[in-house]
């Protein structure tokens, strides 16, 4: 009688334990863009530098906050129907990756802002 019980109390502990593990990994956000969401903070940082600095002028600023702002916008249309496919992350990256050379450019350019007076 003790066996037994104890067989079925190893059952019992056994097939809670089954019912008790973690739930897989939680699905993917089909919409999320980190790596776009990431550069458009990291790119939005440069112009500000810049700006700061003096290697932007406010014509090239604003130019540059203008080609943000589109994307910024094209993200958030993409991901308006709950999925960013991916020749739409290919599209942004590819924006992106025209306004982080922009940047440079501008950056780059031996135009500087006018000091302060």
């Amino acid at each position: 009688m003790k066996i037994q019980s104890i067989v079925s109390a190893l059952i019992l502990t056994a097939s809670t334990a089954v019912f008790a593990q973690a739930p897989a990994t939680p699905a993917k956000d089909p919409a999320a863009t980190p790596a776009i969401d990431k550069r458009i903070d990291n790119q939005q940082k440069r112009i500000d530098r810049g700006v700061k600095s003096g290697e932007l002028n406010q014509r090239e600023a604003t130019r540059l906050q203008a080609r943000e702002n589109k994307l910024k916008a094209d993200t958030a249309a993409a991901k308006a129907d709950g999925v960013v496919t991916k020749d739409e992350r290919r599209a942004l990256n590819k924006e992106a990756n025209g306004n982080s050379r922009a940047i440079a450019r501008q950056k780059h350019d031996r135009q500087r802002a006018k000091p302060a007076s």
